[in-house]
């Protein structure tokens, strides 16, 4: 068995725009694992503070989703003025990320008891609401369910995305993986290697960690 530590996420709202469409707001259905590395280091404090090497599997869930109107304020150069805009915006409702990660669980654990920074998801007024305990997981193949995997993994099923996986502190390059998902869940079985003792599948997914851009500058 692998020792882990399994963190359940939850948020009556939350928001993740789809970068690839520039000028619209179109929603992703799932947050990308970028996302969720940044709420790992709001956690622990900042980006210095968490492990370069650290990865996580997880599984998302939204038990509804809907359009609203938000207004946008768009950036103009200085001292000319910008027209405010009104936008569809996608949301998904009452939402249940669920992390595992294999390394460093007593950092993480401390970290999540206490977080040094609000934790958030998505949008900076997304707040949410995070819990961690110690598990084992076995190595067996299990259900694909409600997981983000990568879209390599041998039997994965679902939509394929382009997701964003790290992005550099400037924001100047950003990495890119494909990645399959399915909101309703996916009974397909899978082998990862891990599996929950309830038969979830654990896909261990790329390093989100910005350092990775500092090696190929």
């Amino acid at each position: 068995m692998t020792h882990a530590l399994e963190i359940v996420v939850t948020a009556p709202i939350v928001s993740f725009r789809n970068p690839l469409y520039a000028g619209l707001q179109v929603g992703l259905p799932c947050p990308p694992p970028s996302t969720v590395g940044g709420l790992l280091a709001a956690a622990a404090g900042g980006w210095e503070r968490v492990p370069e090497h650290t990865r996580f599997a997880m599984t998302f869930h939204a038990a509804g989703a809907g359009t609203d109107l938000e207004t946008y304020h768009p950036l103009g150069s200085p001292g000319t003025s910008t027209n405010i805009t009104i936008k569809d915006r996608d949301f998904l409702a009452l939402t249940t990320l669920t992390l595992w990660l294999v390394e460093d669980t007593d950092l993480w654990e401390q970290a999540l008891r206490r977080p040094v920074w609000p934790l958030r998801l998505g949008r900076s007024q997304d707040l949410v609401n995070a819990r961690a305990r110690q598990v084992e997981l076995l190595p067996q193949p299990g259900r694909q369910g409600h997981a983000v995997v990568p879209d390599d993994l041998p039997g994965a099923a679902g939509t394929r995305m382009r997701l964003t996986t790290a992005i550099a502190p400037d924001r100047s390059r950003t990495r890119w993986n494909g990645y399959r998902y399915s909101p309703p869940g996916a009974a397909a079985k899978v082998d990862t290697g891990l599996s929950t003792a309830a038969g979830q599948a654990v896909a261990l997914l790329p390093p989100v960690h910005p350092s990775q851009f500092a090696a190929v500058s």
